[in-house]
């Protein structure tokens, strides 16, 4: 057995995740249809050995203006090194300076699994693919808390490398080390060590934290110190280590409360392994091939074959068997000795009407999803599907599930007889726990999927050399995504917040509860009101059951209560007694409908800037749970990014919340989007959102000046009409009385300039009358309400 040195199997520097980023590269053995910028290699050499980790570079000839991933400088001549696996490129002087991991031994270099959280379809230009390198040309998939964009058809070779934005009871670090991503930089970023520029529109290349922002080269940024101190935004973060959530099979949309869209995406087969691989249309049309090449389909499992997805692969007929494998291994980043394996053929059903046709496919052992559609009926190739030979031992590797320890694992070697609580045993001394009872500890599996990470604790009599022979039946590329952990079995108490709204308001707390144990059957056992919200028709439930609060947050989205539907939105808990003195987290609310829907970029890049948990979309909730989630902080601010209407509906829940926040006067920031903008005007904001920098936003908001609001209500009653005898006049209607409550006699109002914002009420309308004291000079700066 041997045991590996803290930081783990050549962890970068830093946080310990795959630098830099993490690329999941995809396999992509040739030209696949989205064409590398500048690239068209001929492979003219044997595979070249190198220090990078993972990589298998061969010398290539080039026929087209290539640029290097490493420097990202044009590469003179007619010859690159050119990784089989996952597409990196570069100069034969840039090879013993590769740090960037391949795709085959990424999985092995993430510190603590996070999984993604992948928006809908877009169109983004000038971005490149995280997994296979190349450019997104069609539409591709964004995460909505971190930097990376993926091909559809690339998502299930994603890394589970999100950033950790909580505490889960999982590793739970005290500090934050830079979490790095690779490429996607602005053309002119510089580097934070050279200062030369690091950035690159042509390739993927250079390195960004996505916590501080800091940017560098790839091989600059291991000087750099590995502690992240959140850079210039620190003081407006929420930190991660003051936010906990138990959210167990609560997806990460679910968690940072991100809609989901109406129905799977094509691609994004429901029941996968991570959620996130199906077949869908490809990038391209099938060319056509000449005689000498054959197309093969190639499956990975049990799994692949169910759901009717495979990678197509296209070689010379004359390849050997060793040939087709290998480069069938590589198509699913199979790292493993190609001798544990075999091909085995399928048969394959007639061509029916809706016959599958060929995805995508390029020369030279390209590789690519298979996909349904119309046009042309190629020739069925032939399918083959991966298969572990069986193994009468093999090495695993072991992680420990708790923090400072002195190595980041231990391999040990597994044989029939081994079992979950052997292996327990035999690893316990190895961590440096020898002294301890091994009945306290216990062996969990984790899938790191793309889009999910699941948790399974194994039974203690289980065999493990049959467990890992049922997972690669399954899907031979499931062993790499799945990881061992000895934890302490000791028993979490769930805890978890559902804000569920929707609700008649008005009621009493015993009306609330009745008339959710009517509409949802909730168990008083497991389920209590910790708060209400009479107003605003909304209750929070405390929940101490995993499966119960699950249940409740899936009935509670499909359930109508006096004929309007209910809203649930899953909590976290802020930690506000380790908040440092110097910290004054900025609550962001977000209308994504404003501005001709500049609001929902904004939205995903407040979401990257800052802690996703502080940013709350005005359309999913309103405004209460973010005031819910604040309301022990004892110093925040708050930006409302929208039109007056926004503005006025932020304020008017403000108030209703004032009396229950820990900071009751919080400063309030303005992003004008609507149409008027009246209030950003006068507050010096501007008179409306023209795609200005959102961190630069952030920063004005850090520097701007509080200043002091008058704030008025005004009444408005319809007058009676007169006496019978003026009856006779109908021509106009009666105008309406103004009732004006005067404002406190400390309030100033100097010059003031006055907006009027209407509620919905025909009969009894309550308006907001906002004055800001004009005074000496024009403040350069942005203000804040106050």
């Amino acid at each position: 057995m041997a045991a590996a040195a803290e930081p783990g199997a050549r962890a970068w520097p830093g946080d310990g995740s795959p630098r830099p980023g993490s690329p999941a590269c995809s396999p992509v053995l040739g030209a696949r249809g989205r064409a590398r910028p500048g690239s068209g290699p001929e492979r003219t050499g044997r595979t070249t050995g190198s220090a990078a980790p993972g990589h298998s570079f061969r010398k290539v000839t080039l026929t087209k203006p290539t640029f290097c991933h490493l420097c990202s400088d044009f590469i003179w001549g007619l010859a690159g090194f050119l990784c089989d696996v996952c597409n990196f490129m570069s100069h034969e002087k840039c090879l013993k300076q590769v740090k960037t991991p391949c795709t085959s031994v990424v999985p092995s270099l993430v510190r603590v699994p996070v999984a993604h959280c992948f928006g809908p379809r877009g169109l983004y230009k000038r971005k490149f693919c995280g997994v296979c390198r190349k450019g997104l040309e069609v539409p591709a998939f964004r995460c909505e808390v971190c930097e990376l964009h993926v091909h559809p058809d690339c998502v299930p070779f994603a890394c589970s490398d999100c950033r950790q934005c909580h505490q889960d009871g999982h590793q739970d670090h005290d500090t934050y080390q830079h979490h790095w991503r690779e490429g996607n930089l602005p053309s002119g970023a510089r580097c934070e060590v050279c200062r030369k520029t690091c950035g690159s529109s042509d390739v993927l290349a250079g390195v960004r934290c996505e916590w501080c922002g800091i940017q560098a080269h790839s091989v600059c940024s291991a000087v750099l110190a590995p502690e992240c101190s959140f850079g210039r935004l620190r003081s407006m973060v929420l930190p991660p280590t003051c936010v906990r959530l138990l959210s167990r099979n609560f997806s990460k949309m679910h968690c940072f409360r991100i809609p989901e869209t109406a129905g799977p995406e094509p691609g994004d087969g429901e029941d996968s392994l991570d959620g996130s691989a199906a077949t869908g249309p490809s990038r391209e049309t099938l060319a056509a091939l000449d005689s000498s090449k054959q197309t093969l389909k190639i499956f990975d499992g049990n799994d692949t074959m169910r759901r009717n997805q495979f990678r197509l692969v296209t070689l010379p007929r004359l390849a050997s068997s060793q040939e087709v494998l290998e480069v069938a291994l590589r198509a699913y980043y199979i790292s493993e000795d190609p001798q544990d394996f075999e091909l085995q053929a399928l048969p394959l059903p007639p061509l029916t009407g809706d016959a599958q046709a060929p995805g995508k496919a390029g020369s030279n052992g390209t590789t690519e999803e298979g996909s349904r559609g119309s046009g042309p009926r190629e020739p069925t190739p032939e399918a083959w599907v991966i298969r572990a030979l069986p193994r009468a031992q093999e090495v695993l590797k072991i992680y420990p599930g708790w923090l400072k320890v002195g190595v980041a694992y231990v391999s040990i070697r597994v044989t029939p007889q081994s079992t979950a609580r052997a292996v327990v045993l035999e690893v316990l001394p190895l961590f440096g726990r020898q002294a301890e009872d091994p009945e306290s500890f216990q062996l969990v599996e984790v899938l790191m999927g793309s889009r999910q990470v699941q948790r399974t604790v194994l039974a203690d009599e289980e065999p493990l050399l049959d467990w890992l022979r049922d997972i690669r039946q399954t899907s031979v590329r499931q062993v790499s995504q799945t990881r061992f952990y000895v934890t302490e079995s000791r028993t979490v108490a769930p805890h978890i917040s559902l804000l569920v709204g929707g609700l008649p308001p008005g009621l009493s707390p015993q009306e609330y509860r009745n008339l959710l144990h009517e509409a949802m059957a909730i168990k008083a056992a497991v389920v209590s009101v910790s708060h209400v919200y009479p107003s605003q028709g909304a209750v929070v439930l405390d929940v101490t059951c995993f499966a119960e609060a699950e249940r409740l947050y899936m009935l509670a989205r499909d359930t109508a209560v006096h004929g309007r539907l209910l809203t649930a939105l899953v909590l976290p808990d802020v930690l506000h007694l380790k908040l440092s003195p110097d910290c004054c987290p900025l609550l962001v609310f977000v209308n994504p409908k404003s501005g001709g829907l500049k609001g929902r970029d904004l939205l995903c890049s407040f979401r990257k800037l800052l802690n996703p948990h502080q940013v709350f979309e005005l359309t999913n909730g309103g405004p209460l749970p973010g005031f819910h989630l604040f309301s022990q902080v004892p110093c925040f601010r708050v930006l409302v990014c929208g039109g007056d209407g926004t503005v006025g509906w932020v304020l008017a829940t403000l108030e209703e919340m004032r009396h229950r926040l820990a900071c009751p006067e919080p400063s309030v920031a303005i992003l004008p989007l609507g149409t008027g903008n009246d209030l950003g005007r006068v507050l010096r904001w501007g008179a409306g959102y023209s795609g200005e920098d959102p961190f630069s936003v952030l920063v004005s908001v850090d520097e701007a000046d509080a200043v002091l609001m008058d704030r008025w209500t005004i009444l408005l009653d319809a007058q009676e009409t007169g006496s019978a005898e003026n009856s006779v006049v109908e021509a106009e209607p009666p105008k309406p009385h103004l009732r004006l409550l005067a404002p406190s006699p400390q309030m100033r109002l100097r010059g003031a300039e006055q907006w009027l914002g209407l509620a919905p009420e025909p009969a009894v309308l309550c308006c907001v009358l906002f004055s800001l004291s004009t005074v000496a000079g024009q403040p350069q700066k942005g203000q804040l309400w106050q």
